[in-house]
């Protein structure tokens, strides 16, 4: 499939990288129903391991199996389907070169005491994601960790193995830690910072939180007033991290967080495609509803990305 020249012009601020890279860039760029736009929704399906089975499924029991989330994300049209090593496993053969795929290479969970630090274990390897086929692999960091170094040094590690072996790297940048107030993880400062840090850790994609206009740090506070930086809108916020994501040179996608209403989705999507933002990695907001609402709201947020709603 020949890429647009939207999806050329992306590719071509990937300046470092080797081909293999850049074709499993442009095979997310250019699958499903925002194929060539420039614009992504992918599907992620690793709360089971965030958060608990019951919490994540039960909602909508069909999403206990893993196949469902396969076949929702084809059915979609979606860019790709992320997910850890068991999940991807499950259903790699049945789907195989169906949607591209993204390895979820590390995970926290919910058992963990509340002493034990903001932290995230390594539970897949990049020849893993090679075996199954993958387009990239995904990674957690927490800026604001006292454990953050750690895992800037891993994500590093492994983007390189995943960059030499012709695999892509996303890394999911959320704050949150010792160093960050729960009102901090998602203000506008921070949330440019951490799209910051991911970008010079070299991700080829960023996935990170829509913000508040709250400002945490002090310093950076004196900053966005005396530079009258645009804070109040949610696509001025968008377009602060887009900014900062090496002024739009790297692929950036915003989460969609915890089920909410439809309405609530739809406009959190015009500000990210307002703001200049990629697109939206929505999970919870997906699978969580009925596999008829939740194609009806995909369908709708494509539409919002291609500026026809």
């Amino acid at each position: 499939m020949k890429a647009t020249r939207t999806v050329s012009k992306i590719l071509a601020n990937y300046e470092g990288e080797t081909p293999g890279v850049k074709a499993k860039l442009c095979s997310i760029l250019m699958h499903g129903k925002l194929g060539g736009t420039g614009k992504m929704i992918i599907l992620p399906v690793d709360q089971g391991f965030e958060h608990g089975p019951a919490r994540s499924f039960a909602p909508n029991p069909a999403g206990y199996d893993p196949h469902y989330h396969y076949q929702l994300a084809i059915d979609a049209g979606l860019n790709a389907y992320a997910a850890p090593l068991g999940s991807l496993e499950a259903g790699a053969d049945t789907f195989a070169g169906q949607i591209p795929t993204i390895l979820k290479v590390n995970s926290a969970n919910s058992l963990m005491s509340g002493t034990a630090g903001k932290n995230q274990a390594i539970t897949a390897s990049v020849d893993d994601a090679l075996r199954l086929g993958c387009a990239a692999i995904g990674f957690t960091i927490y800026p604001g960790s006292d454990y953050a170094l750690d895992m800037f040094e891993e994500v590093v590690e492994m983007r390189r193995e995943a960059a030499a072996k012709g695999v892509a790297t996303v890394i999911w940048s959320y704050p949150r830690g010792e160093a960050i107030t729960k009102e901090g993880e998602t203000a506008v400062d921070v949330a440019a910072y951490a799209a910051h840090i991911a970008a010079l850790l070299g991700a080829h994609i960023i996935k990170v939180k829509l913000s508040t206009d709250h400002l945490m740090l002090p310093e950076a506070k004196k900053v966005y007033e005396e530079q009258k930086i645009d804070i109040s809108t949610q696509a001025a916020r968008v377009a602060d991290c887009v900014k900062s994501s090496f002024n739009g040179k790297r692929l950036i996608v915003f989460s969609g967080g915890a089920k909410k209403g439809a309405d609530s989705v739809f406009d959190d999507a015009r500000a990210i495609r307002d703001g200049g933002g990629n697109g939206s990695i929505i999970g919870r907001n997906s699978f969580q509803r009925s596999r008829e609402e939740a194609l009806e709201m995909l369908a709708k947020l494509q539409d919002i990305y291609k500026g026809k709603a």
